[in-house]
C-alpha cells in the first residue's frame, strides 16, 4: 500500500464517501491531496498537469527529500504500512429519503433534514441525521451567544448533545456504529469535557477509516502534550504521517514537523496544503525569506486562495512590505471579504500604515465571523498596546489564551502589557509562560531578561542567564551580547565583559555594519587591555577607534600614545634583562 496509484484510488473513494455525508472540509482536503500527487508521466495531458506546474519551482528551491520521491511513502526503518480496506456502502431501501435529507442538509435546513431521516436505519442516514442535529444545536448556540451578549457570563451549550450521545453510545455498545458515527461521538464527548474517552473513540474512528481529515483534526486538538501524542495506538496508515506532521507543528516540535512534511513531499509533491504547512513551520522558525517565496508561488498557482494567507500577511508586515501587503489585502477583499482571514489581512495593512483604530475594527469584524479566531485576538491585543489601551489589550490576550493555552504570543503580549503598567512580577510570570512554550525564540528570553533588570526587581544574575539563552537561540536583533557585556561590566567582571564585547565585535564585523555598539566595545577593550598590560592589543583597538571622529578620536589618540609608550618601555626592559 505504498504506491501513488493506491493512494489515488483510496482518496477518490474517500472524497465520494465524505461528500455523501456532507463532511465537506474533509472532502476538500482529500481532493487537494489527490491532485497533489504527481501524475504518471505516461498520462500527462495539459488538463491534468496545469495545476501542478506552479509547484515545481518550490520543490527546486527548497529541500524536498528526493530520496523519498524515489520510494514513495515507504516508512522509515522498513516498517510496512497497514492496508485499510475501504468500507462498503449499505444499499438500503431508505435511499430516497437519504437523498431528500441530504438536499435539506446542503441547504442548511438541519432540523428539517434530521426530521426527514428520523425513521431511517442505514448507517449513512443515521450519521447524517445525528450530524444535522449537532449542527442545528451549534447554530442555536451561536444565536443564543449573540442574544446573551452583555447579559452576564453564562455560556450557551448545544442542547442536542445529550440526545446524540445516548444514540451513538448505544450503537457503539452494540457494535453497529460506523467510523463516521465514532467521529461524531468523539466530537460530542469532547464538547462535554470527557477528553479521555473522546480520544479513545476518535482513535477507533481513524483506525477504521483513516481518510477523514476532520477526525484527525479533532484528535489533534486533544493531544496537548507530546506524552499524550505518543500514547495513541494508531494504525500505521500513510494518513498518520499527515497527522503527526500537524501535531508536531502544534506542539512546537518544528524540526520534527518539517522533516515529516518534507518526507510526505516524496509522494504529494504538488500538494498546496503541504507547501503551506512547510511555510507555517518556517514561519515559526522565523525564516521569513523562505516563507515569502513559498507563498508567492502558492498564489501564482492558486490565485484565489484565502486560507493561510493571514500568515503571509504577518510576514509582509514584519518585513514592512507596504506595496505587497496592500496588493494582498486588495486581492483577498475582491475574492471573499467576509472571511476571517481576509479581515485579518486588511487589519494588518492598516496597522502597518499606523491606522490602529481601523486595524482594530477589522480584527473585530474577523471575530464576529469566527469568535475563536486565535490570530485576531492576539493581534488585536498588539493594536491596543500601540493605542496605549492596556486594559483592552489584556482582555484580548486573555481571550486568546482561553482559546489556546499554548499560544506563546498571547502570553508574551500579557507580559508586555503588565510591564507597561509597571507590574514586573506579573509580567515575569507571563514571560515565563511564553518561554516555556517557545524556548527557542531569542526575543522572549530578551524580554524576560529586561524584566529582571527593572528597578523593582534588579535580579541581574537571572537577567544574565536569560541573555545567555537568547544568544544561544540566535539573537537576530543583536541585543543579547551587548547586554551581557554591559551587565558584566556593571558587576565588575571585566574579563567576562571583555569576552562578550569581543564576541559582539566579531558579530558586527561579520555582518559588515558599524554601530554605536562598536565604539563602545572598542573603547572598553582598549582600556581593559591597557589596564591588563596587554599593550599591543590595546594599541590595535585604539588604532581602530581613530577611524571615528569627535571625542572618540581624541581619547583613542591619547590611549594610543600612552599604550605605545608603555609598550616601548616594556620591550626595552625585556631586552635589557
Amino acid at each position: 500500500m505504498s504506491s501513488k496509484e493506491n493512494c489515488r484510488n483510496e482518496l477518490r473513494t474517500a472524497i465520494r464517501q465524505l461528500s455523501d455525508r456532507c463532511l465537506h472540509p474533509a472532502a476538500k482536503w482529500a481532493a487537494e491531496q489527490l491532485v497533489g500527487i504527481e501524475q504518471d508521466p505516461a498520462k500527462f495531458t495539459p488538463a491534468n498537469t496545469r495545476f501542478q506546474r506552479g509547484s515545481s519551482s518550490i520543490r527546486r528551491r527548497f529541500r524536498t527529500n528526493e530520496i523519498a520521491s524515489a520510494t514513495p511513502l515507504t516508512p522509515i526503518a522498513g516498517v510496512s504500512y497497514v492496508s485499510t480496506p475501504v468500507m462498503e456502502e449499505d444499499e438500503a431501501v431508505d435511499n430516497d429519503f437519504y437523498l431528500l435529507g441530504k438536499t435539506y442538509f446542503d441547504c442548511r435546513e438541519y432540523r428539517r433534514a434530521a426530521h426527514t431521516l428520523r425513521d431511517q436505519t442505514a448507517k449513512k442516514s443515521v450519521f447524517l441525521r445525528n450530524y444535522a442535529l449537532f449542527l442545528a444545536g451549534e447554530k442555536r448556540k451561536e444565536e443564543e451567544s449573540i442574544e446573551l451578549t452583555g447579559l452576564g457570563n453564562s455560556e450557551p451549550t448545544n442542547c442536542e448533545l445529550v440526545t446524540i450521545e445516548i444514540e451513538l453510545s448505544t450503537l457503539r455498545k452494540n457494535g453497529t456504529i460506523d467510523p463516521f458515527g465514532l467521529y461524531l461521538y468523539g466530537i460530542v464527548l469532547k464538547e462535554k469535557g470527557n477528553q479521555n474517552l473522546a480520544r479513545m473513540v476518535l482513535v477507533e474512528s481513524v483506525n477504521c477509516y483513516p481518510w477523514n481529515w476532520s477526525a484527525w483534526s479533532e484528535l489533534q486538538a486533544l493531544c496537548s502534550t507530546p506524552e499524550i501524542l505518543s500514547s495513541l495506538s494508531l494504525s500505521n496508515h500513510w494518513m498518520k504521517d499527515f497527522f503527526l506532521a500537524s501535531a508536531y507543528q502544534e506542539l512546537k516540535m518544528h524540526n520534527e514537523s518539517l522533516a515529516k512534511y518534507e518526507y510526505l513531499q516524496g509522494t504529494f509533491s504538488f500538494s498546496n496544503y503541504v507547501q503551506a504547512q512547510i511555510a507555517q513551520v518556517q514561519y515559526s522558525l522565523r525564516e521569513f525569506e523562505q516563507v515569502e517565496v513559498i507563498f508567492e508561488e502558492l498564489l501564482r498557482n492558486d490565485p484565489y486562495r484565502v486560507e493561510d494567507m493571514d500568515m503571509y500577511s504577518n510576514v509582509l508586515y514584519a518585513k514592512e512590505c507596504f506595496s505587497a501587503l496592500s496588493y494582498l489585502a486588495h486581492r483577498v477583499f475582491m475574492t471573499d471579504k467576509y472571511r476571517p482571514e481576509s479581515c485579518c489581512i486588511i487589519a494588518n495593512y492598516y496597522s502597518l500604515k499606523g491606522q490602529h483604530e481601523k486595524a482594530v475594527t477589522y480584527f473585530k469584524r474577523a471575530l464576529k465571523l469566527n469568535k475563536n479566531y486565535l490570530t485576531a485576538w492576539t493581534l488585536m491585543g498588539h493594536e491596543y498596546v500601540e493605542m496605549k489601551n492596556t486594559p483592552a489589550a489584556v482582555d484580548a490576550y486573555r481571550r486568546a489564551v482561553d482559546i489556546n493555552p499554548r499560544d506563546y504570543r498571547a502570553w508574551y503580549g500579557l507580559g508586555q502589557a503588565y510591564e507597561v503598567m509597571g507590574m514586573p512580577f506579573y509580567a515575569l510570570h507571563y514571560f515565563k509562560k511564553s518561554v516555556f512554550l517557545q524556548s527557542n525564540d531569542a526575543r522572549l528570553w530578551i524580554a524576560m531578561a529586561q524584566c529582571y533588570e527593572t528597578d523593582q526587581l534588579q535580579m541581574l544574575e537571572e537577567a544574565i542567564k536569560c541573555y545567555k539563552r537568547a544568544a544561544s537561540c540566535g539573537d537576530k536583533e543583536a541585543i543579547a551580547l551587548q547586554q551581557l557585556a554591559k551587565l558584566h561590566r556593571e558587576l565588575g567582571r571585566f574579563e567576562e565583559a571583555a569576552f562578550y564585547y569581543k564576541k559582539d565585535l566579531e558579530r558586527m564585523e561579520a555582518e559588515e555594519r558599524e554601530a554605536q555598539n562598536m565604539v563602545e566595545a572598542l573603547s572598553f577593550l582598549a582600556e581593559h587591555c591597557r589596564e591588563m598590560k596587554r599593550y599591543e592589543e590595546a594599541e590595535v583597538y585604539c588604532a581602530r577607534l581613530m577611524d571615528y571622529g569627535g571625542p572618540v578620536s581624541f581619547h583613542s589618540f591619547y590611549y594610543l600614545d600612552v599604550s605605545c609608550g608603555f609598550a616601548k618601555e616594556h620591550n626595552s626592559s625585556f631586552q635589557r634583562s
